[in-house]
């Protein structure tokens, strides 16, 4: 079946809201296979991912190890029971998930000094395995409502929790909560997420810090949910004293911090996850994309004493769960794709070439004259271009332009931030410098020719 063939049963048999389909032509490509950081489209096109595919594919495309370890159990054990009849994969990927946050923070692995906070250093996380990333995020905001009785979160401007009825209590864009806010509950106080960008019109942390009082003066607060780093909304980069502020206040007012890693961990920002940068140990963290390399399976981990002051034992009927809670193909992938990243050291080598993206970039368009005030923010292989006019307004119609441009030039970028104005790279760990140099000079010459 070619594109056109696909695109037209869409039309005629997709919910019109889901695939967009331009009307001039060249967007979307209909995917036909993809292996490391290439994409083959239907026509046998190749194109260089830089988006792993919503930062999904960490290790690449098909990665032999993990593309191995999910038809072994497809001839094994296909499905199970969820909560009620487990199987071993479900128990060991727990454990590997406890290892790999509460057990290795609580011994002080990451970046810089780890303070010794009481009560916060457990070595143990305990699990509730989800689908998506916006049912981790929700596994962990009944988490909160349960451990503390309250049931206000604080939530940022900008942020993007998923769009389940109660994620999207949480998640900020008017695009995706209008048509829905009759029905929402509406739980959430919005404050501003501060940018490490030197920009004036940013708000500063003492003016964040102000705004978190003022929510947690309501006294219903019971969680603050943060991204690390806004994806969706722009590759917004916070400053260094952030989410210290927040542990702060989370531990001054009883409160449970909530970090959704969803895009960022996994090595996506240079260290296992981006809390890892400033030394800040969550209560609980929502984990999906890359977790799997391409199976929908997320997280939710939280401290062991948390979990425990949450959920009461199971009696035979569980308060959350779903049908394909920890399928078994989803944790044979997620153990042979973390035991691929660690391999392969592809964390580290995300640090490395995070920076040197960074570098190319900000040399190529200080070089470049354009009519255009160019910016970039990054941390490790999590980088924005954001294109704004002189005037400061978002560049939509320049950022999308050149992303259809380099997707007919076989590159694959997406759009990020609520104006779509920032061009986000976030591609395979796995991808050379050699990829990366041509895709930014690619980029490069068509903003040039578009004359901006």
């Amino acid at each position: 079946m070619n594109s056109s063939q696909t695109l037209d049963l869409l039309r005629r048999y997709e919910s019109r809201n889901v695939t967009y389909v331009d009307p001039a032509g060249g967007w979307p490509i209909v995917w036909a296979r993809a292996q490391g950081c290439d994409v083959w489209d239907a026509e046998g096109r190749k194109y260089l991912d830089l988006t792993a595919a919503f930062g999904v594919a960490a290790a690449g495309h098909a990665n032999p190890r993990v593309v191995r370890a999910g038809q072994r159990q497809m001839a094994t054990l296909l499905h199970a029971m969820g909560d009620v009849h487990p199987h071993a994969l479900k128990a060991q990927l727990a454990r590997e998930l406890s290892e790999l946050t509460f057990g290795r923070w609580a011994v002080g692995a990451g970046k810089g000094k780890w303070k010794k906070e009481k009560g916060k250093g457990q070595a143990e996380g305990k699990v509730i395995f989800c689908n998506s990333g916006f049912e981790a995020v929700e596994a962990a905001l009944k988490t909160a409502r349960l451990a503390t009785g309250r049931p206000g979160i604080i939530a940022f401007e900008g942020g993007y929790h998923g769009l389940g009825y109660g994620a999207l209590n949480a998640t900020h864009r008017e695009h995706f909560r209008g048509g829905f806010r009759d029905q929402l509950r509406e739980f959430a106080q919005f404050v501003p997420f501060p940018q490490a960008t030197g920009k004036t019109s940013h708000p500063t942390l003492a003016m964040v810090e102000a705004r978190l009082r003022a929510a947690f003066a309501t006294g219903s607060v019971g969680a603050i949910l943060v991204e690390p780093i806004q994806a969706r909304g722009g590759i917004n980069v916070p400053p260094a004293g952030f989410l210290p502020l927040l542990r702060r206040l989370a531990n001054e007012r009883g409160a449970l911090l909530i970090l959704d890693e969803i895009y960022t961990g996994f090595g996506r920002t240079g260290a296992w996850f981006a809390c890892e940068h400033s030394g800040v140990r969550p209560d609980l963290i929502c984990l999906g994309k890359a977790l799997t390399g391409g199976f929908p399976l997320s997280a939710c981990v939280g401290r062991a004493d948390v979990m425990d002051a949450a959920w009461p034992p199971s009696n035979g009927e569980a308060i959350h769960t779903s049908t394909f809670l920890g399928h078994p193909v989803g944790c044979a992938m997620a153990l042979a794709q973390v035991a691929e990243l660690k391999a392969e050291k592809l964390v580290k080598r995300a640090a490395k070439l995070g920076a040197w993206l960074a570098a190319e970039l900000s040399s190529t368009f200080n070089v470049q004259r354009s009519t255009l005030n160019i910016q970039m923010r990054a941390s490790g292989l999590m980088v924005g271009v954001e294109l704004l006019h002189a005037d400061g307004r978002p560049a939509t119609t320049e950022a999308l332009a050149a992303i259809k441009e380099m997707l007919q030039r076989g590159y694959i970028l997406l759009p990020e931030g609520e104006h779509a104005n920032v061009i986000a790279f976030t591609p395979p760990l796995i991808i050379t410098e050699a990829q990366l140099r041509r895709s930014v000079r690619t980029l490069a010459q068509i903003l040039k020719e578009m004359q901006v």
